[in-house]
C-alpha cells in the first residue's frame, strides 16, 4: 500500500453583508467570506490537500477565478471534482483533519452539519472527517476580524 499525505491552506477577505459558508453550512454572521466560488475556506483547504498529495496542483490550477463556470459554485461541487480526479490515478481518501482560524462567530455549534456534508462530499464516513476551530487572540487580521484562515490535510491511499 502506498500513502500519501497531503495539506492545504486557504484564506478569504471578510465582508459585510456576504453570506459566510464553511464546510458547506451558511453561518449566522454579520460578515461572510469572499471570493469567485461560494468562499468555503475550510473545503478549499481540504481540496488542496487531497490536490496535493496525489501531486495533481492546486485548487486554483482545475477551478481558476477567471473562469465563469465556477463562479458562486458550491465548494462542495469543487470537493466532489477533487475526489473524482484521485480516483482516477488510483487512491483513495482515508480522513481529513481541518483547522479554521477565527475570532467569531463560534464553530462548534456547526461542526456536525460541516462533517456531514464534507463527508458526503468527498465519499467517506463522517467519522473520518476532523473539524477543529481556534482564534487569533484578536492579533492580526483574523482577529480584527477581517480575514478566515483554515488549514487541512489528508491521507491518501493507493
Amino acid at each position: 500500500m502506498k500513502i500519501k499525505v497531503g495539506f492545504g491552506f486557504d484564506v478569504h477577505q471578510m465582508k459585510e453583508g456576504h453570506p459566510f459558508i464553511v464546510g458547506g453550512v451558511q453561518l449566522n454572521h454579520h460578515a461572510g467570506a469572499f471570493g469567485h466560488s461560494d468562499a468555503d475556506v475550510l473545503v478549499h483547504a481540504i481540496c488542496d490537500a487531497i490536490l496535493g498529495a496525489a501531486n495533481l496542483e492546486d485548487i486554483g490550477y482545475h477551478f481558476p477565478n477567471t473562469d465563469p463556470k465556477w463562479k458562486g459554485v458550491s465548494s462542495l461541487i469543487l470537493l466532489e471534482e477533487c475526489v473524482r480526479l484521485i480516483k482516477e490515478k488510483g487512491f483513495s481518501l482515508g480522513n481529513i483533519d481541518g483547522m479554521l482560524c477565527l475570532e467569531a462567530p463560534k464553530i462548534k455549534p456547526y461542526i456536525p452539519a460541516m462533517k456531514e456534508n464534507i463527508a458526503k462530499a468527498a465519499g467517506i464516513d463522517m467519522e473520518d472527517v476532523s473539524i477543529k476551530a481556534t482564534t487569533n487572540e484578536t492579533m492580526g487580521f483574523i482577529g480584527r476580524e477581517e480575514g478566515v484562515v483554515a488549514y487541512a490535510v489528508c491521507l491518501l491511499e493507493k
